[in-house]
């Protein structure tokens, strides 16, 4: 499979080196100078494969609100209500904050990796943005602001887990949090449009389409390190699944994106086997 390592945006000019300006990218607090940022980085800038960078001492950068809880106390509200659509595109808004953050980490942090590596991810972190700043818009046409309600940390604490094995970073943000957003976007995109939400249903057809896309690279750099390991990649799954207390797999999964996305049949075998799933 060929991914998409083109540079989006007209510039291709470039005199900084792309892991450190993606470090860069990743300390700026404020979520809308943090999309600017990763859109004045390069995909062609030159790139230190081996630097080993210092960790800063506070990761990620983010802003003072939306305030972190556990995610049980995360609101849920009705989908009939305008304030609970917006509460709901407000979760999906701090997913893709988050998922900047975390292409942008796995840019910097790993070092020893092959120039495509970096150059798939940076190209992660710009998709990313793009889908926070559609979110973010559509949250301020309605009347609200990113903030606006509390929100859980869970994809940056398995970051923060994995900051030291790539490819336990790659098995469990990736190919387990993110692929996540497969299974369940078509669900909310139809809640969205029963509700006549349908500007909002939209947005999550193009995130859903650039997802795909975002999974695939998972799995491709995941299986490229297995093989370099002498790993069996479904057994390796299971093992760091259960070493890092990876969230439970549940049902029922978006089986054609998981296809589309670089999953296998014995992967998808076991995923449901994982989840208690037995459907086909």
């Amino acid at each position: 499979m060929k991914f998409r390592t083109e540079v989006p945006g007209p510039n291709r000019a470039s005199d900084f080196e792309l892991r450190r300006a993606a470090l860069q990218a990743l300390l700026i607090e404020g979520p809308a100078l943090k999309c600017d940022a990763v859109r004045q980085l390069q995909g062609d800038s030159a790139v230190d494969t081996e630097a080993s960078l210092p960790v800063p001492a506070k990761l990620p950068g983010r802003p003072a609100r939306p305030e972190l809880v556990p995610p049980a106390k995360v609101p849920r509200r009705s989908m009939a209500t305008e304030d609970g659509r917006a509460c709901l595109l407000h979760a999906l808004a701090h997913i893709e904050f988050n998922a900047i953050n975390l292409a942008l980490d796995i840019v910097w942090r790993f070092p020893g990796m092959p120039e495509p590596f970096y150059r798939d991810w940076y190209t992660v972190a710009y998709e990313e943005a793009e889908h926070f700043s559609m979110l973010a818009r559509r949250l301020n046409e309605m009347g609200y602001s990113y903030g606006d309600f509390p929100a859980h940390n869970g994809l940056w604490e398995m970051a923060e887990k994995t900051c030291h094995d790539i490819l336990a970073r790659i098995a469990l943000v990736p190919r387990t949090l993110e692929a996540r957003g497969l299974d369940v976007s078509p669900a909310i995109r139809q809640r969205l449009l029963q509700a006549g939400d349908e500007q909002s249903a939209a947005l999550l057809d193009i995130i859903l389409r650039d997802e795909v896309g975002h999974v695939a690279i998972g799995n491709h750099w995941y299986k490229w390190l297995c093989e370099r390991r002498n790993l069996e990649p479904v057994a390796t799954y299971e093992e760091l699944s259960q070493r890092y207390r990876a969230p439970r797999l549940r049902g029922p999964f978006n089986l054609d994106a998981r296809r589309q996305a670089g999953f296998d049949d014995r992967e998808l075998e076991a995923l449901q086997r994982m989840a208690g799933n037995t459907e086909a």
